[in-house]
């Protein structure tokens, strides 16, 4: 449960581009000749509808434990996991799941889920991350368990080429378009860098077999929230009201190896962040600003990433005082 922040605890945001197109860290290429219809004219889902609502929303991304653990560690990880799923989800917070995020095994999100939120009516507020590096028969039929099991959101993306099993399909959105035949009701997400050129991302985001009502982002920083918010203002320009959760991390220290680790799976600002750390800026009061910012670069939300699981709801209160949205 105590995940260390250079491995266990980085995000999937080393999840590799939807699509062969461009550099490796850039999402799927398309066709962008007609926009994609809205977002409210698609299935219905509670994080549709906060990521349209006031005030902005801050969701939290956690780990599954990671596969193998000796039975005492894993019986630990699951009461720890077990304990901040369900407070989070009875308040209403949004949780997002990873799915063997960086290239670590992990035991299915989906178990937990159900194992650990035996009310139905909570389970809308848990958004799992589904990668393709999967069989494409347990992918559909992932789809298919969450959506009966009251998952209303679902974000499909490509995984790390580099590591673990080859994906099932070449390009996330692919598998987005069979999950979406096969489970229509289901609402899915995408994923987009803001790290990358803006009318590239924006084009991925806006072709008309994205097959997504909202996306994820890479992880952005008030060092480097410009790219996002020339993002956000493309998409503007297009017509498209695709909403956007930034991915904002917690970094807990500015030692250099584990900034250096962590620039493995997603760009980091070193330098700035090592000199907020140098003028005496709690880790919260760090990541209020990226939060902030974010938002203010017109991302509809935010989720944490690096929260940990014991202490997870002081810190999370923390930074939303900070940034001003407790």
């Amino acid at each position: 449960a105590r995940l260390s922040e250079a491995s266990a605890s980085a995000p999937p945001t080393g999840s590799p581009p939807d699509r062969r197109s461009g550099p490796a860290s850039s999402p799927p290429s398309g066709p962008a000749t007609d926009p994609p219809p809205s977002p409210a004219s698609g299935p219905r889902s509670a994080l549709l509808e906060a990521l349209r609502a006031d005030p902005p929303m801050v969701a939290l991304e956690l780990r599954p434990p990671p596969a193998g653990m000796d039975p005492g560690e894993a019986m630990e990880a699951w009461i720890d996991l077990h304990q901040v799923l369900r407070r989070f989800a009875g308040q209403g917070r949004f949780v997002v799941v990873t799915d063997n995020a960086v290239g670590d095994a992990e035991e299915e999100n989906l178990t937990h889920m159900l194992a650990n939120l035996p009310d139905v009516a909570r389970r809308d507020r848990i958004v799992p991350i589904l990668t393709s590096k999967h069989a494409l028969r347990y992918c559909l039929l992932y789809a298919e368990r969450a959506a009966a099991a009251g998952v209303d959101a679902l974000t499909v993306v490509g995984g790390d080429r580099g590591v673990g099993p080859p994906r099932c399909v070449d390009h996330a959105f692919e598998l987005r378009g069979k999950i979406r035949e096969r489970v229509p009701g289901l609402v899915l997400g995408g994923w987009a860098n803001p790290h990358r050129p803006s009318d590239e991302q924006a084009g991925f985001l806006t072709a008309p077999d994205f097959h997504a009502s909202y996306y994820l982002t890479q992880i952005v920083s008030h060092h480097d929230a410009g790219g996002l918010e020339a993002l956000t203002g493309e998409l503007d320009r297009r017509g498209s009201a695709l909403p956007g959760l930034a991915g904002v991390f917690l970094y807990r220290s500015a030692r250099p190896q584990t900034l250096q680790r962590l620039g493995e799976y997603f760009p980091v600002p070193a330098r700035a962040i090592a000199r907020d750390f140098e003028a005496g800026l709690p880790p919260e009061e760090i990541c209020a600003r990226s939060v902030r910012a974010a938002l203010d670069a017109g991302a509809a939300g935010v989720y944490l990433s690096n929260l940990g699981l014991r202490g997870a709801g002081t810190r999370l209160r923390r930074i939303l005082e900070r940034a001003g949205l407790s």
